[in-house]
């Protein structure tokens, strides 16, 4: 046979052997039935940060800091009455952030100017209502924005001061305070990749589902970030003191620092203006802006 009738005959000559018709994109969505594959629920989880300021009864004295993070009480099952962070199901219409953002603004009256990605949550038994992965943000919350209302699926928000260290043995402990309640959590570390610090819970302390390792990822990450200055702004009004900042610096990252060390490392970030405090019992002290 020649090479021509071999062509013919396998049907590249005149077409008529290729009968397949070529599927398109539209025909193949058409046909695609999305419900043969098991789909998770998504949530969003928001760990809201704020510094917030302790009055010193001494006018001469400058007042404390308090690294304090949102948690607002559940007043429907599961976990309901524990301590959890803002957050709560995926909308078909919105994106994750759009969500973050709804939850939060929901359930304590609070809405962040900005939200920072901490990771995705996948334990397979992380919610004992079925298969629910969450995107859990973190977010600072300027102190003179606040307003805590409980809405939605929480009975009560509140801010809980937060300490987060390593103990003897290693482990990591989470303690969070609100007046008279205290929640405490043990934590131990499981991995470190990509800049992403991950704990396993020993302990829950009374926090919500895996509530508790995911404020430990986003405090390590927040404090990570303080090295560098530039989150530390979030914090602050426009215009503030060397001294604030400092305080900041301090306060994210459980430290002490040397004031003139302080100030030769944050003049690149700085910018010195003509403003000053004002304020019975104390100095005017030159104010500072964001370069």
């Amino acid at each position: 046979m020649s090479s021509a009738a071999g062509r013919k005959h396998a049907g590249f000559g005149n077409g008529k052997g290729n009968t397949m018709k070529k599927q398109t994109e539209k025909d193949y969505l058409s046909q695609y039935d999305i419900g043969k594959y098991p789909r998770p629920s998504v949530t969003t989880d928001i760990v809201a940060f704020m510094i917030r300021s302790e009055e010193n009864e001494n006018y001469k004295m400058d007042s404390a800091n308090k690294l304090s993070i949102l948690l607002v009480k559940r007043a429907v099952h599961p976990f309901k009455d524990c301590w959890a962070l803002p957050g709560g199901f995926l909308k078909p219409d919105e994106t994750v952030e759009d969500c973050a953002f709804r939850e939060i603004t929901e359930e304590a009256g609070v809405t962040p100017v900005s939200l920072m990605p901490v990771g995705v949550f996948s334990d397979p038994g992380r919610d004992p209502r079925g298969w629910v992965i969450s995107q859990a943000f973190a977010s600072i919350i300027s102190e003179d924005a606040v307003r805590l209302v409980g809405g939605d699926d929480a009975s009560d928000a509140q801010w809980f001061d937060i300490s987060f260290e390593r103990d003897a043995d290693g482990k990591s402990i989470l303690v969070l305070e609100y007046g008279e309640t205290k929640l405490q959590a043990v934590l131990r570390e499981e991995s470190s990749r990509f800049g992403r610090t991950s704990f396993l819970i020993e302990e829950s302390g009374g926090l919500a589902f895996d509530h508790a390792g995911i404020i430990a990822t986003a405090l390590t990450a927040l404090r990570e970030g303080a090295r560098n200055y530039e989150t530390l702004f979030d914090f602050l009004p426009e215009r503030f003191t060397l001294t604030a900042l400092q305080k900041v610096q301090e306060t994210i990252m459980n430290i002490q620092i040397l004031p003139a060390n302080f100030r030769r490392k944050v003049s690149d970030y700085v910018v010195e203006t003509d403003e000053y405090t004002q304020g019975a019992g104390h100095r005017p002290a030159k104010l500072y802006r964001r370069k």
